[in-house]
């Protein structure tokens, strides 16, 4: 079986980034712990997909995306400071949330989630990084077929249900919002 549209995926793979000279590990999914999705489902960067289309289980595969290709260049438009009281809960600056490095969910003026990384707190403004971490960087990914199959029904249908972007397993309907049961942790800011 090779992998096309609404197959199973399970790979390993390593993702380095930099140049032809000077290379760093940004990633790795492991045989123990792969990487899974559905074909065509929208899931992985469509030239990720496209690389692997056609493999078959055992397969090795080897290929680079440029930043076109992966998550843009780096633009310095998005970079912006942000008035330090957005960042208050109940009066007070939120340092368990707001601190140099991390990345926090935020929503932009159209109700759009977003990430954003603290590059630093001033007196007044927090400077956000709204660049994708590996924006500008072009991926280098050499890794393996673990596994291709067809995809049940339950697996497509729990992707098509409505998700809220955190990295859960899909919004709980019945709770108005993310909640433990169905993989979001308190940070995950949908009942917001």
């Amino acid at each position: 079986m090779k992998i096309e549209a609404n197959k199973f995926v399970a790979v390993s793979y390593d993702l380095n980034v930099g140049d032809d000279k000077e290379r760093e590990l940004m990633e790795k999914a492991t045989k123990e712990n792969p990487l899974t999705f559905i074909g065509g489902m929208g899931m992985m960067l469509d030239a990720f997909e496209r690389n692997l289309n056609g493999l078959s289980k055992g397969d090795k595969f080897e290929f680079t995306l440029t930043p076109e290709e992966a998550y843009g260049e780096y633009n310095d438009e998005h970079l912006i400071d942000l008035p330090k009281n957005l960042f208050e809960v109940e009066g007070k600056f939120d340092t368990d949330i707001v601190y140099e490095g991390n990345i926090v969910p935020m929503l932009d003026t159209n109700g759009n989630r977003l990430n954003g990384m603290v590059v630093s707190i001033g007196d007044d403004s927090v400077k956000m990084d709204f660049n994708h971490p590996l924006a500008g960087e072009t991926l280098y990914f050499s890794g393996e077929v673990l596994e291709v199959r067809e995809a049940t029904a339950e697996e497509i249908a729990a992707l098509a249900a409505p998700s809220c972007g955190c990295g859960c397993s899909g919004c709980d309907s019945e709770e108005g919002g993310c909640s433990s049961s169905n993989g979001c942790g308190s940070g995950c800011g949908c009942n917001e």
